[in-house]
């Protein structure tokens, strides 16, 4: 077995973990941490923005996906967890619509949780992708 970091982004690696990892084998399998609503440089952003940083955890997950030579179409695992089950249903189709587009229904589960590792963080997505 072979595992390689997935990190399009440096931040993270200075705080002790990688944005993802490829394990290969039979398979190629990507466990990807928890992507939130944070820029490039680590910034949380959106805050209060439900809809906003839905998207932007989004756009870092596939960023983790792309990286690896993968897409939204190879996840097999999504789990979310979320400061507000309630506020997140509303946008929920921002998320819905994506994993459609992409043709991807992973099996989910949403919990919601306290707080994310930022008090302004109000989304996070993990994901397990295998190619």
């Amino acid at each position: 077995m072979e595992r390689t970091a997935v990190n399009p982004v440096a931040w993270s690696v200075e705080m002790g973990f990688n944005q993802g990892e490829v394990v290969s084998g039979h398979t190629r399998t990507l466990y990807c941490s928890g992507q939130t609503a944070m820029s490039g440089q680590g910034e949380p952003q959106h805050a209060g923005d439900m809809a906003a940083q839905l998207a932007l955890s989004l756009d870092n997950l596939e960023a983790v996906l792309g990286e690896a030579g993968m897409s939204l179409a190879d996840l097999v695992r999504l789990n979310v967890y979320t400061t507000d089950v309630d506020l997140l249903f509303q946008h929920y189709g921002v998320l819905a619509a994506r994993l459609g587009a992409a043709g991807a229904a992973p099996p989910t589960t949403m919990l919601g949780v306290v707080r994310l590792a930022m008090p302004v963080l109000m989304v996070e997505l993990e994901g397990t992708a295998v190619a």
